[in-house]
């Protein structure tokens, strides 16, 4: 449904264009990187192995917990959803960009453009809400371990999940269908993807205004879910602070640190990168900024959420080594 809406709004637009005596964009440039051909030798090698560890360790993430009973549990639950918003997101811009180096252009259709974006903003939304809701789990799980199991229930969990989706495509159809209504002045876009920054920079006179009120919405968005997870930590903080236990205290902060890691990293590069429209700001360093907040996250996110999880690696090695049981499984009540 949102892919039509889109494509409605690119109809308008093109009626627009040809009423203003607007050149019709049916592509665009897109010029990130080097234009050295050498240099996009050695981009497209980076991006392979940057894009096969994200295609690595989520799938393991979530091969591990589909098959694994004693990882069923509703931390694991949301992982895998975080596990597949990274996916998408890096699948959504880095494929294109590395068969271009190969075809040695730069192309990118206006259709694919639309959809780039779309499946991007929808990932990579999506994402954030759902670090919210793992914000609660945690919070759940330390303030109110008695009640824990009948808060985060099958019900409540999939509920949580299916609203951090639904919120995150209709960020994305808001956004994606408002920018492409709007008539373009230029098809050159300076990233490697199709990116709301540089979409709005080759908007024709004002109409990028249109864009700012979404992107206050979405800022607003962003801000209550950042809200959330802040009032969640203070309250574990307060809890973890009041606990006697040294090692009980450890083991809920070893949960909590990693969670905080990707929450900095990922928003932190998104408002940067998404509040850089001036002219002041460095080609490159938005470039860089690009790169750290679409593919850095969702290449840490198995490792610095599971690799170091005694359970995760349990479970790897009775997955490896079936004939091996592995020692010290602890059960847990399944989601």
């Amino acid at each position: 449904m949102c892919l039509y809406l889109s494509f409605f709004f690119l109809s308008g637009q093109h009626i627009n264009e040809v009423k203003s005596n607007v050149t019709i964009i049916t592509d665009f440039l897109l010029l990130g990187l080097s234009e050295e051909r050498q240099l996009q030798i050695v981009h497209l090698l980076a991006f392979l192995t940057l894009y096969l560890t994200v295609l690595v360790g989520n799938l393991l993430i979530i091969t591990l917990v589909t098959l694994n009973a004693h990882l069923q549990t509703p931390m694991y639950f949301f992982l895998i959803n975080l596990s597949i918003g990274d996916l998408g997101s890096t699948s959504a811009t880095m494929p294109k960009f590395m068969t271009n180096v190969l075809m040695n252009t730069r192309h990118i259709s206006y259709s694919e453009c639309v959809a780039q974006l779309l499946f991007f903003l929808f990932f990579i939304s999506s994402d954030i809400f759902i670090l919210a809701v793992m914000a609660y789990n945690r919070y759940v799980a330390i303030c109110h371990p008695l009640h824990y199991m009948t808060v985060m229930k099958r019900g409540t969990c999939l509920q949580l999940a299916g609203s951090a989706w639904m919120a995150g495509f209709l960020n994305a159809c808001l956004h994606t269908g408002t920018i492409f209504s709007m008539p373009f002045c230029s098809n050159i876009i300076n990233q490697f993807f199709c990116e709301i920054p540089h979409l709005v920079k080759i908007l024709c006179d004002d109409s990028y205004l249109h864009e700012m009120w979404m992107l206050l919405l979405s800022a607003a968005l962003g801000l209550s879910c950042f809200v959330c997870i802040i009032m969640s930590y203070v309250k574990i903080f307060t809890t973890v602070s009041r606990m006697s236990s040294v090692e009980n205290r450890q083991k809920a902060l070893s949960t909590c640190i990693p969670h905080l890691i990707v929450v900095s990293l990922l928003l932190g590069t998104g408002i940067l990168s998404h509040f850089m429209l001036s002219s002041s700001s460095s080609y490159n360093s938005d470039e860089v900024l690009a790169v750290i907040y679409s593919v850095l996250p969702p290449m840490m996110n198995p490792i610095i959420y599971s690799m170091r999880n005694k359970d995760v690696k349990s479970a790897l090695w009775k997955l490896l080594y079936p004939k091996f049981p592995t020692k010290n499984m602890i059960p847990h009540v399944h989601l």
